[in-house]
């Protein structure tokens, strides 16, 4: 877990006293690093697998199991038996991990770019699981769950050796300080946390609602049964991380929650009323000869070198709540609303249904309502009928226009001023209060075990362009793979873990979280700063800067300012940034989009500082001061540079990418499925060149979606239409667009080749001009757009123009020729992951769930009982090792038994053996038929 380091922590009072040098420091040693390594080309695809297992303690006459915090022994001994077989190719490593129950195990060496190192995922993941039974006592257990269910439910009775709840790291009402891991970067995060924040996290998960949940017996009663306050087909929203303003109104025992009807619901902000994204603004400045406006570093502060935006752009901004009268772009630049003595208005607020275009900038579409345009049928039969819808669907479609002039603006602003009206009028929906599992530790969170996956790209661009894609998919697998649905002793009603950890390490202020507080010095933007997402959350930007051909420009040209523009389309949310950072990110010749992410990762304050660790590091050798705020913003995706090699032996380490939202798995099997299939999608998305963009405000929506109970099966999610542009062909009456794939779907010759398209032309690099515009949107509306799809659309395809992930990753496979031992078991993943789509087969959230609520000790009260924790965890174990076969969760896969037989080498030893050991030993076989009667012979 993040970076660990030997030595001294300082106290918080102390380390915050460095935060402003380790800051700056941690980005001059991003750019030293960048510098060094950025010409890095042609390494090849490295990868591994991380897998987290809880330790724990049985007590059978009791029906008992409670946490075993044996975790550093039991590391230490698995690491002592590593050692003394370095002489195999195959094997494991074994690391801490945030609790002292827990550990973490990657393979020894990682995976290559070869299909037969997909068959080494299974293996190594069952080498590790028999590795750790060797050196678990006879009475612990160690299945691959995602929780432990009784976590804080048991006060000073849930730990061997006994705890108490309480301590001066957490003041944890639930959990005590020892169960945290001994290592003092633990135990420093936990307490530092706890203190920039100014309180304790407040963690509040919805709860389930059974028949006799006694929680819900003052509510009024439900027409839905137990599907939520919701019902229907429409998936109930926990908005983690929003919850302070409901918190205020009702205590730490009940949440407010969504339901997944429009986006709205999605980007509900309890403090506005309103959804959290950028707003869009036209630029109009309308006095003599000016063509528009130079963008600004800082309020009041012109780039000199900029010449845009444009009058006639449409730029994407927020408002600055402590400096009326300015917006902060999306590229972290900032633009006046009005002249300085206000008598000229220079940006327009327009609806957030528009995404506007022009020749530079083109635009995303979604065939979902919110932005939906009007067909030119429907717009002439509301201007017949003189209905006010017709001028704003003349407006809506102006503003989708790539001619969009200063007469059309002029002409429809009151039509304009009209469409926001309707648009913003948002409904209060605080009253979808729900009963809430209170927690208030770290623990709870960082006591989560899961399964991750880092990749070498082959060089800088690839590891950008695929933490991207990537990004799209996190909470596509997140739902995918569910399997947390029980906490603190109770059952919960979301599925996955990922809100309770973001929540759970929440460090922001309340001023950074939307309330009033008084500034502090010592803090990033003296913690007055706005800050929308806790420091474990979803990204808030895309990376990839794409190649804009503005290099060779004359300084005539109107693309000369493009150079200084993030020109990723689809960043449509706030971006917080330290704009000190950005500016010598810069300076120092580092992309917008890449200095925008750096920027945004320093926003935040060190957890943990080091005695003699803080100017002593030397910024042109070491990253330390970097990683220490790099390995604390643990997002969704993380883009990891490589690490400085400081000793010829150190091992080479290209650009990687860490995918990190995908919840553990009860069996290898299953782990392994879902591991080689994001491996493989990776190889999909670059081998064909797809793109997955759609905007970050609905990878955001997808991220609440995902955590809805069973949305898996249930839920729909936004995604793009188009993975590839559409072609160009004629149906006989005038020029048609489709879907290239529409081609193999309705059984046309697929050989026939359309016209020469340049952007099907790579580079030096292997890298097409169509990945290069791809963060651009180009293209018409419909190629860019994107829209609800369910599960099972997106895996196996919808329609004829779009063919399915796994359709997709199987052609792959084809093209490939991959061999057919790997393809036999290849397909047995892939059928796993699509019976899970289509809900053929459950998620492990679903099994657990419906394990609790059949078991013959619960009460229909939401509440896990000691037996029912016991019984379920003994079947989880099983499950992992092959004993026990669930078919709602596996089908008609078998897994094979799993023991310690053969976990480690025997070797063939020489010691003398006492003589009574060896007669005991010779005894053994002193009845045996064979030996008797040889015996009598002689």
């Amino acid at each position: 877990m993040g970076l660990l380091k030997v030595g001294t922590p300082m106290p918080w009072e102390k380390s915050k006293k460095h935060n402003h040098y380790i800051r700056k420091a941690g980005v001059r040693q991003f750019i030293s690093t960048y510098n060094r390594v950025k010409d890095l080309k042609g390494d090849e695809l490295l990868w591994g697998d991380e897998i987290e297992y809880g330790i724990f303690k049985l007590d059978p006459a009791n029906k008992k199991i409670r946490l075993s915090l044996r975790a550093k022994e039991v590391m230490d001994r698995l690491n002592e038996k590593e050692r003394s077989h370095a002489h195999r190719v195959e094997g494991c490593n074994w690391v801490p991990e945030y609790g002292a129950w827990m550990v973490e195990a990657t393979p020894k060496r990682p995976y290559t770019g070869f299909t037969h190192d997909l068959l080494r995922v299974e293996r190594n993941m069952r080498l590790r699981r028999k590795r750790i039974l060797t050196v678990l006592a006879d009475d612990e257990v160690a299945p691959t769950v995602a929780v432990f269910p009784l976590l804080g439910a048991r006060a000073d009775d849930a730990t061997i050796p006994p705890t108490k709840a309480g301590g001066s790291k957490t003041l944890s009402e639930y959990i005590g300080d020892d169960i945290i891991n001994p290592h003092p970067r633990f135990g420093t995060l936990t307490a530092n946390i706890r203190q920039r924040r100014g309180e304790k996290v407040n963690i509040r998960v919805p709860l389930f609602r059974d028949k006799n949940t006694p929680e819900y017996q003052d509510f009024a009663e439900s027409t839905t049964d137990i599907d939520g306050c919701c019902g229907g087909n429409t998936l109930q929203l926990w908005r983690y991380g929003k919850g302070d303003a409901s918190r205020e109104k009702y205590g730490n025992d009940r949440v407010v929650v969504g339901c997944s009807t429009s986006s709205k619901d999605d980007e509900f902000n309890e403090f506005s009323g309103g959804p959290v994204t950028l707003e869009k603004w036209l630029v109009d400045v309308t006095c003599e000869g000016c063509k528009g406006l130079f963008y600004r570093s800082a309020p009041n502060a012109i780039v000199p070198d900029a010449d845009w935006p444009r009058n006639g752009d449409i730029v994407v901004g927020s408002e600055i709540p402590n400096i009326p009268g300015w917006i902060r772009l999306q590229n972290g630049y900032y633009l006046p609303i009005n002249s300085d003595d206000g008598k000229i208005q220079f940006l327009h607020k327009v609806s957030k249904r528009a995404h506007a275009s022009n020749p530079e900038k083109r635009t995303l579409g979604s065939n979902t309502p919110l932005f939906r345009s009007l067909t030119s049928a429907g717009r002439a039969q509301m201007s017949d009928s003189g209905n006010v819808d017709a001028v704003q669907g003349n407006t809506l479609q102006a503003l989708l226009e790539d001619n969009l002039t200063m007469k059309t603006t002029l002409q429809n602003a009151s039509a304009i001023s009209t469409l926001n009206r309707v648009v913003d009028n948002s409904q209060d929906d605080l009253e979808n209060v729900r009963a809430a599992i209170h927690m208030d530790a770290m623990a709870f969170g960082m006591g989560c075990c899961c399964l991750q996956i880092t990749f070498q790209a082959k060089d800088l661009d690839e590891s950008r362009f695929i933490y991207d894609q990537l990004a799209v998919m996190a909470p596509i697998m997140m739902a995918l793979t569910a399997s947390t649905p029980l906490l603190k002793g109770r059952i919960a009603d979301t599925d996955c873990r990922w809100g309770i950890i973001s929540e759970s390490v929440d460090c922001r202020t309340p001023a950074e979280r939307g309330l009033g507080s008084e500034p502090q010095p010592e803090l990033a933007a003296k913690g007055q700063r706005r800050v929308f997402k806790s420091r474990y959350d979803s990204i808030s930007t895309y990376i990839y800067q794409g190649a804009d051909n503005t290099d060779n420009v004359s300084e005539n040209s109107e693309k000369r300012g493009l150079k200084n523009r993030v020109l990723n389309m689809y960043n449509d949310i706030p971006v917080p940034i330290d704009e000190d950072s950005y500016q010598l990110l810069r300076k120092s010749g580092i992309d917008p989009a890449l200095s925008q992410h750096i920027a945004h990762l320093f926003i935040r304050d060190p957890l943990v500082v080091f005695e003699g660790a803080v100017e002593e590091v030397d910024d042109e050798t070491l990253t330390e001061h970097f990683e220490s705020i790099q390995s604390t913003n643990w997002q969704s995706v993380r883009w990891k540079p490589p690490p400085p090699r400081n000793d010829p032996n150190d091992p080479h380490i290209g650009w990687r990418t860490e995918f990190r939202t995908m919840e553990i798995q009860l069996t290898d099997f299953e782990n392994a499925a879902f591991t080689s299939f994001v491996v493989l999608l990776t190889r999909v998305i670059l081998t064909f060149d797809l793109n997955l963009y759609i905007p970050i405000s609905r990878v955001d929506a997808n991220m609440q979606r995902a955590h809805s109970r069973n949305a898996a099966a249930k839920g729909k999610f936004f995604f793009r239409r188009h993975m590839a542009p559409l072609e160009e062909g004629d149906d006989g009456y005038c020029v048609k667009y489709s879907s290239m794939f529409a081609r193999a779907a309705n059984g046309e010759n697929v050989s026939r080749t359309s016209s020469k398209n340049e952007d099907d032309e790579v580079d030096e690099n292997g890298v097409s001009k169509q990945r290069r515009k791809a963060p651009f949107a180009p293209g018409s509306i419909e190629e860019n757009s994107y829209e609800e799809m369910t599960m099972t659309e997106i895996m196996t395809g919808k329609g004829d123009y779009f063919p399915g992930l796994i359709p997709l990753v199987q052609a792959y496979l084809d093209y490939i020729n991959c061999d057919s031992i790997t393809r036999r078991r290849i397909d047995q993943y892939l059928d796993l992951i699509q019976k899970r789509a289509t809900g053929q087969l459950v998620t492990p959230a679903t099994w657990i769930r419906n394990f609790v609520r059949n078991h013959e000790d619960y009460q229909n009260d939401s509440v896990v009982s000691d037996e029912i924790a016991y019984d379920l965890m003994i079947a989880c174990k099983k499950i992992g090792e092959g004993t026990l076969h669930v078919p709602e969760l596996l089908g008609d896969l078998i897994v094979d038994p799993i023991t310690t037989a053969g976990a480690w080498d025997v070797k063939l030893d020489s010691k003398r053996v006492q003589n009574d050991h060896l007669l005991d030993l010779l005894r053994r076989y002193s009845s045996r038929k064979a030996f008797s009667s040889e015996a009598d012979s002689v």
